[in-house]
């Protein structure tokens, strides 16, 4: 009998009302492995009213009580690492050495999480007017969801909820349902940790689970990634519904080769950007922009280097796993046969290659392909799989041209040894995350993550100071102790007194007895 993963509402796992559930395939065996609940409507609400009733505490609790429950989710998380990360290559494929390196940049935001006193400290501004301070404090929103996607199953969640959390908001997780596991097992450790029942909730399932949190009133914000369709249905319905979004989505991330840069490293970088994790990365470079005369040189470089990679079983030391689904990797294989009718050239087939793993597995090799049209559906389209397109261009002028022409904004990478032409790039490049001799350059903690156009909606980004922003608002006070002679009416405008005027609003006043007024007035 398989086994069926519950969600995890109020500190426990929890069956739910509905009697759905989809399934969970080991990818490189190509089997199903489990089944995973699908939540309704109902599940939500009760997952929300858990977080809501575990935020009435948790939202006015010290900073130093948070601080110890991260730390101390922190220390567990770095000791059983290995734990979480068999449970990404089990359901997602990724090679063990890939989930322990997405567990590593998980860990980086919990770090920068434990610094929230810091982070969250307000402005003061004393004596604005006579006897009056000003300062601002920064107050948790409530209840905050989250909805991450497949291919990063560990790291997408700790981008929010650390940063949710150590700021006093309760969270629902709402993870993939291909690989939903991870969720489950970061919640049980979240309370190993200390923290109190209902303030991090898991609600497993599809678009239902998904539109009953985005419309639940009790929910104040929403942070989303995955592809644009859906990225903008999160973003319009959430904002329909008065709530914060963030959503991050899709991504077609190029590469301009300049004929000047090291060709080994641009080679090495290509292929690492590429088939990482079989290419299912928001940030992988999918679009090598060679300049030329370096095209030819580049190509068989890469290729070389495409031989000696083995695609295989994560759990056995291969350098690229299979893909999440069949249907994935089916759809992803279907691009190489548009590639060649439209025109291009197809240097390495993955379709042809030898598979270290199950032959029921979701396989499919890294691909590249030469000479690609930029009107190709293999160059316009978010493959999210191991298929390298290059382009030919004739000039830095025609690479920074038709990165910019692209609808998406998520992340790119210029290759050269020129100063002045890569600080001329990282200005006129019209995207968000910019790399100069490196491939993915994904910003660590403290700084924050996100695009342009297309990649995102709304206008916060995840993670760093965006993130402390966006899971907190701030409260402005105006304050006033006078000392108790001082008194009298007065209805003149505020403002700055002259020399030797006493009076609150600088217009003299009768004393009347009664008690000063609370703050000047407008």
């Amino acid at each position: 009998m398989t086994d069926v993963l519950d969600h995890w509402i109020a500190g426990r796992p929890d069956a739910g009302s509905s009697d759905r559930t989809g399934p969970v395939y080991d990818p490189a065996l190509g089997v199903v492995a489990k089944e995973v609940r699908y939540g309704s409507a109902d599940d939500v609400a009760r997952a929300v009213a858990a977080a809501r009733e575990a935020f009435a505490d948790w939202g006015r609790s010290s900073t130093a009580r948070r601080q110890q429950v991260l730390f101390g989710f922190r220390e567990l998380l770095n000791a059983r690492k290995d734990e979480l990360a068999a449970i990404l290559t089990a359901e997602h494929g990724k090679v063990l050495s890939d989930a322990a390196g997405e567990i590593a940049r998980g860990l980086e935001v919990v770090e920068f999480a434990c610094g929230m006193p810091h982070l969250a400290k307000g402005a003061f501004s004393p004596n604005v007017s006579t006897d009056v301070d000003v300062y601002s404090v920064k107050e948790p929103l409530g209840v905050v969801g989250v909805i991450s996607p497949f291919n990063f199953p560990a790291m997408v969640p700790m981008w929010f909820f650390p940063i949710a959390i150590a700021a006093g908001n309760a969270v629902v997780l709402k993870p993939s349902e291909k690989d939903p596991s991870a969720a489950n097992w970061m919640a049980a450790l979240l309370q190993e940790a200390g923290l109190p029942d209902g303030v991090f909730n898991v609600v497993h399932g599809d678009k239902v689970a998904v539109d009953a949190l985005l419309t639940h009133p009790d929910v104040a914000a929403v942070s989303f990634v995955g592809s644009t369709p859906i990225a903008k249905h999160v973003y319009e319905t959430a904002t329909a519904h008065g709530k914060r979004v963030q959503a991050l989505g899709g991504a077609k991330n190029h590469m301009l080769v300049l004929p000047d840069a090291d060709l080994d490293l641009v080679a090495d970088s290509a292929v690492n950007a590429g088939f990482g994790s079989a290419g299912e990365r928001c940030m992988a470079i999918s679009v090598v922009l060679a300049v030329d005369p370096v095209g030819d040189e580049l190509v068989e470089k890469i290729r070389d280097r495409m031989g000696k990679l083995v695609t295989g079983d994560g759990r056995k030391g291969c350098d690229m796993g299979p893909l999440i689904t069949r249907e994935h990797r089916d759809k992803v294989a279907g691009y190489i046969d548009l590639a060649t009718d439209d025109g291009a050239t197809v240097v390495v087939d993955g379709r042809e290659a030898q598979f270290d793993g199950a032959a029921e597995g979701f396989w499919l090799g890294p691909t590249l392909v030469d000479r690609v049209p930029t009107g190709s559906k293999v160059y316009t389209d978010e493959i999210f799989g191991p298929v390298l397109s290059v382009v030919r261009v004739s000039s830095y002028a025609e690479g920074v041209e038709i990165i910019n022409a692209g609808p998406y904004g998520n992340g790119t990478a210029i290759f050269t040894n020129d100063g002045g032409a890569a600080r001329r790039f990282q200005r006129e490049v019209e995207v968000g995350m910019v790399g100069i001799n490196v491939p993915i350059p994904v910003p660590v903690a403290y700084h924050s993550f996100g695009g342009y156009k297309a990649s995102i909606f709304g206008d916060a980004k995840a993670y760093g100071p965006q993130g402390v922003d966006f899971f907190t608002r701030e409260k402005a006070v105006t304050s006033r102790w006078l000392d108790p002679s001082h008194g009298g009416l007065n209805l003149g405008f505020p403002r700055t007194p002259e020399a030797g005027d006493t009076s609150v609003g600088g217009g003299g006043g009768r004393p009347t007895g009664r008690p000063p007024p609370v703050g000047p007035r407008r």
